[in-house]
């Protein structure tokens, strides 16, 4: 049986990351490529080795899968991203040729659901506040009384890939769970023992709030001053989205004015913020430096995801993880 031929193109830092030697062993039984791993600069230096590429495998670094691009891959039947959104390579000419894309962004997801339910978790039993008073007063604070999990309300800001996620982690759990998605089904959030309510509910009301919403032109900026000030005192909120869909300037605002609430960022508008960011300085807020996707071993998993992807299509098998246009779109 001919085993089609294919590349690797990205980043050439994440090749050995992504795919490792097992995954790259499974792969080359299945089809023929080059041990070589291409990076955009490469490809574009020498786009004939392009020409008789069947099978892309790729993550963070992909190519732009532009005009030009596809033409210089008149063969290309399929491309296989070990990575989260496809949202910053693929065009409408890629759409336009019908060429099947799958995507390791559910793999992605994991690590951002377990984070997240991590700092929901430690947030109830006040450990970054207590980590902070401990280093100021050098003595365990006298107020050792945290609300802890049991019957708070957590609200999900969107029912993507990764709120979702979140909502079934919550389910082990004795806390009620509240969402806001315009586009979610009743139905939907009942199967996953969430309540749809208005944004402004789940701020007014959550103990927790965790936001899980797609970085898209109507999403920027969404989450604003009013809408943090609104939030119960002692009220945490969580970023593990994009730093771009909330007002920055008034989240500091609100923070400063607020010092009973806590905020956990680990996505901000700039990465890193500017030097001069009260964000490095206000008592109530801890950054982390975007991890909660795929770190370390957790990285492997998508490459694995995407050998899988590859065994289905020459299978003729549906692909577990495709991405359509549609999909595409609502996808965090």
């Amino acid at each position: 049986m001919r085993r089609p031929h294919a590349l690797f193109i990205l980043h050439p830092c994440f090749f050995d990351a992504v795919y490792g030697p097992q995954d790259r062993e499974e792969l080359r039984k299945l089809t023929h490529f080059p041990e070589h791993c291409y990076s955009q600069a490469e490809i574009a230096a020498r786009p004939e080795v392009l020409a008789d590429v069947e099978f892309i495998y790729s993550s963070w670094g992909a190519p732009c899968l532009d005009e030009a691009f596809l033409n210089a891959t008149p063969n290309l039947k399929a491309f296989f991203y070990a990575a989260g959104s496809i949202k910053g390579f693929v065009t409408e000419a890629f759409w336009e040729r019908n060429i099947p894309i799958t995507s390791a962004v559910k793999m992605n997801a994991i690590p951002v659901a377990e984070f997240a339910l991590g700092e929901i978790i430690l947030s109830q039993k006040w450990v970054w506040k207590y980590n902070q008073q401990i280093r100021e007063l050098r003595d365990f604070p006298p107020d050792r009384q945290p609300p802890g999990l049991y019957g708070r309300t957590v609200a999900i800001i969107s029912l993507g890939t990764i709120g979702c996620l979140v909502a079934e982690k919550l389910r082990h759990f004795d806390v009620r769970v509240i969402a806001y998605d315009p586009f979610a089904s009743a139905e939907e959030a009942s199967k996953l023992g969430v309540k749809l309510v208005s944004l402004e509910e789940a701020f007014a009301t959550a103990d927790v709030v965790s936001l899980h919403t797609p970085l898209l032109e109507e999403t920027t900026g969404m989450i604003d001053g009013k809408l943090l000030s609104s939030m119960k005192k002692g009220a945490v909120f969580i970023n593990t989205a994009r730093g771009g869909l909330v007002k920055e300037p008034e989240m500091i605002e609100a923070l400063s004015r607020r010092g009973d609430l806590f905020a956990l960022i680990d996505h901000t508008t700039d990465e890193p913020p500017a030097k001069d960011s009260r964000l490095y300085t206000l008592p109530n807020v801890r950054l982390t430096p975007h991890i909660a996707g795929s770190t370390g071993s957790e990285i492997r998993r998508m490459g694995h995801c995407m050998v899988e992807e590859v065994r289905r299509f020459l299978n003729g098998e549906p692909l577990q993880w495709q991405i359509t246009r549609e999909k595409e779109k609502i996808l965090a």
